[in-house]
């Protein structure tokens, strides 16, 4: 067997098992089979992404509304084994979760929540709530009301795909009070690497899934005794945290179980005591 076929890879963004692998693996990693997948949505709001096909199995992930996974296999018990276009995180989702790609999103929702009404009127029972990053299709505006397929949407709740955040620990700071969920990437429930995440998409800019991925992929350096600047990402084996300026962190933690805001030392000192030392610190490109 070549090399290659033996190299250890990441199984959370390698689409490969012994039985079965993506079609663009083959000649990379030994699979019985090798299939290209089928391109289809998040049909709501937030989709699980979990570590076997059953409902009591550990969330890895989430995906939002209108984003867009690879089907590998559909396994007709209601799982099907994905891997998400945006982080190529692997896992299985529910099979209902999910629909036929239809007209490309044109929009994204830039609010924390917003509800989804039958009727261009908020007086009437909302059908659904999405969530800041769901992706819709904006047919026109009629009034204060996007309509998109899935119905009527505050109009001032969307922006535009595209459209990016200034600051993205601004972007995080709103996420304050949101309840800690392990492997959450979502307004109703997000974790320490989530929240980097989803404040950086906000930004415009893509970062992996997991704490570890981001101290390896994210930024530059910075020495562990340099002054702090805002936007910096603090780093502990299994944890990440934003600073919002040098004295003040954002981060979703399971000590509060909610993103807090907390004093640097104050987080320094009680994450020591629960026996992680800060690992790196790494510093994202200044926005031009």
């Amino acid at each position: 067997m070549p090399q290659e076929l033996t190299a250890p890879r990441d199984p959370r963004r390698t689409p490969a098992r012994p039985d079965l692998a993506a079609a663009g693996l083959e000649g990379v990693v030994a699979a019985a089979r090798y299939v290209a997948g089928e391109v289809r949505r998040v049909a709501v709001p937030v989709a699980p992404l979990c570590r076997r096909p059953a409902g009591d199995a550990p969330l890895e992930t989430q995906a939002l509304h209108g984003e867009s996974v690879r089907v590998f296999e559909d396994d007709g018990e209601g799982w099907s084994w994905v891997q998400l276009e945006a982080d190529l995180y692997v896992g299985y989702m529910p099979t209902d979760a999910l629909a036929p790609l239809a007209l490309p999103p044109t929009h994204q929702v830039c609010a924390l929540r917003t509800f989804v009404f039958p009727g261009p009127d908020i007086k009437l029972p909302p059908r659904e709530a999405l969530v800041a990053g769901s992706r819709v299709m904006v047919g026109e505006v009629r009034g204060a009301f996007a309509v998109t397929p899935e119905g009527f949407l505050p109009w001032v709740h969307l922006c535009a795909l595209g459209e990016r955040e200034a600051d993205f620990v601004a972007v995080a700071a709103r996420y304050l009070g949101v309840p800690y969920l392990w492997g959450g990437r979502s307004s109703l429930g997000i974790d320490c690497s989530g929240l980097v995440q989803a404040a950086l998409a906000a930004a415009g800019l893509m970062a992996p899934r997991d704490s570890d991925m981001q101290e390896a992929e994210l930024g530059a350096p910075v020495p562990l005794d340099a002054p702090v600047r805002r936007g910096d990402l603090l780093f502990w084996p299994g944890h990440v945290a934003i600073a919002e300026d040098a004295d003040t962190l954002l981060h979703a933690n399971a000590f509060h179980m909610m993103v807090a805001r907390e004093g640097r030392a104050e987080a320094l000192a009680r994450i020591a005591d629960a026996g992680l030392s800060l690992r790196a610190i790494r510093r994202l490109p200044q926005p031009r």
